[in-house]
């Protein structure tokens, strides 16, 4: 009658040991935890390689292949992520897993979802929303960029998502690799307002996709001005109001007035 309970209670003590081991990789200061993330954040920035390519590679005899190992790459990832949180309902909630949900459903269906799989290429995005992105590089004092870095990403997030979207919708048939370089082009064309040549979308359909690549392009040149010009602000979440942005020299927090110890970016 002694064991039982002991017995009863192994795996879940079992369970809890593996959460805290991820946690720690995913969410630790220590160097085996920076080295993990570091690994991490380069599988990631290769399996996007893989997406910005796969509108191309599509008809590859090896393009099925690659797709479900990234697939069960991903299921790995997005359960460690989720057995690393300490509260999975919330974690499922944000939109960075939102996003990687429904990356993994376009590779584990790719011929169902072929016409989705430029969307892809927002795994991009939610990597540079990514504590683990970010942890090792704020550690090496490049946190400071951080505004700018995700402003750019943002910028080449929507680019190649748009020149997936004009390849798969416009381009795609019997064009291949030219084909998506028109795509860029256009896609490019629009963004920076310069106007059209001898590349324009046919119909209604591509003179509105056309405007709404130059409004949508406009306004993140606009924000990426913005995160290089502006002053330099720090992020230091604040313990009392949670405002992120402070300046480098600041004691107060400028909406609450509560007191600050910001690390010195040096450390």
């Amino acid at each position: 009658m002694d064991k039982r309970p002991a017995i009863a209670t192994q795996p879940p003590a079992r369970f809890d040991a593996l959460r805290e081991r991820l946690r720690l990789l995913y969410h630790g200061h220590s160097l085996g935890a920076l080295r993990f993330q570091y690994a991490v954040m380069i599988i990631d920035l290769l399996i996007v390689a893989f997406f910005v390519a796969s509108p191309v590679i599509r008809e590859s005899p090896s393009f099925l292949w690659i797709d479900y190992s990234i697939a069960a790459l991903l299921i790995l990832d997005i359960a460690a992520r989720a057995l690393a949180s300490t509260d999975i309902p919330r974690w499922l909630r944000q939109p960075t897993s939102i996003v990687d949900i429904f990356i993994l459903l376009t590779l584990l269906f790719p011929l169902w979802l072929a016409n989705l799989g430029f969307l892809r290429v927002l795994r991009l995005w939610s990597l540079s929303r990514s504590g683990v992105f970010w942890r090792p590089l704020v550690r090496r004092g490049y946190g400071s960029w951080r505004e700018v870095v995700q402003s750019v990403i943002n910028l080449i997030t929507f680019l190649f998502v748009v020149t997936g979207f004009i390849y798969t919708f416009f381009f795609r048939e019997n064009s291949g690799f030219t084909g998506y370089i028109d795509a860029l082009y256009f896609t490019v064309t629009s963004m920076t307002t310069t106007g059209y040549g001898d590349l324009v979308l046919p119909g209604p359909w591509g003179k509105l996709t056309a405007v709404v690549i130059m409004l949508a392009g406009v306004t993140l040149f606009i924000r990426l001005g913005q995160a290089i010009f502006r002053p330099h602000k720090v992020w230091y979440p604040c313990p009392q109001c949670g405002l992120q942005r402070h300046d480098p020299d600041a004691v107060h927090c400028k909406a609450c007035g509560h007191m600050l110890k910001i690390p010195d970016s040096d450390d």
